[in-house]
């Protein structure tokens, strides 16, 4: 028996998960839980073989909750599901030691195949997806570029984004400048789609 711990902020999502891994003769859910702050101490409570993990946790993400996992629970294996699925994001997966990453429009059949997979050592990433994870370019922007583009994707004007990481209002509108430049944006809304399209946010 496969033992899984369900990590998703969504309660009805998180049921339908629960109830159709516990349907399969050989998987079983031993622990679910709805924030990011909750996978670690569950995972050692309740030793889960997998985790699967929602990429949007209320307050961290499911990137960092799998390196954490991989730190403190490195016997447990991390499937992570993402909304809007890209090579960007799946290179940021495996970065964060996840063996697995697969969109929230996959069929319960594939899930449960992926999470054998898993079991079994092996990962789990949809073939076309993993090798356009590869293909795609590292990010270009430095650290302080992602910064200030993660504020503007949150809708911040560059007089709030200057104040909240202590930097002069010229000094970020050059950041923006030189991210469109990096990025091949057309303005700030385009920058923060490719950035988020190749998983750079």
């Amino acid at each position: 028996m496969i033992r899984i711990l369900v990590a998703e902020h969504a309660p009805l999502t998180r049921r339908g998960l629960v109830e159709f891994l516990n349907g399969e003769p050989d998987l079983t859910v031993v622990a679910d839980v709805e924030s990011g702050e909750d996978v670690v101490p569950a995972v050692l409570e309740f030793e889960p073989a997998i985790a699967v993990i929602d990429l949007e946790l209320p307050g961290t993400d499911g990137f960092a909750v799998a390196a954490r996992v991989h730190e403190k629970a490195p016997a447990c294996r991390v499937l992570i599901l993402s909304v809007r699925p890209n090579p960007g994001l799946a290179r940021r997966a495996l970065a964060a030691r996840a063996l697995g990453f697969m969109g929230k429009t996959v069929a319960p059949e594939s899930l449960a195949a992926g999470i054998r997979r898993m079991a079994a050592g092996h990962r789990a990433i949809d073939t076309e997806l993993a090798i356009a994870a590869l293909q795609t370019a590292d990010s270009p922007l430095t650290r302080r570029e992602v910064d200030v583009l993660r504020l503007a994707a949150d809708g911040s004007p560059s007089a709030e984004i200057a104040s909240r990481l202590f930097l002069s209002v010229g000094t970020v509108r050059n950041h923006l400048s030189r991210i469109m430049c990096k990025t091949g944006a057309r303005n700030r809304i385009d920058a923060i789609r490719i950035a988020t399209d190749s998983g750079w946010l």
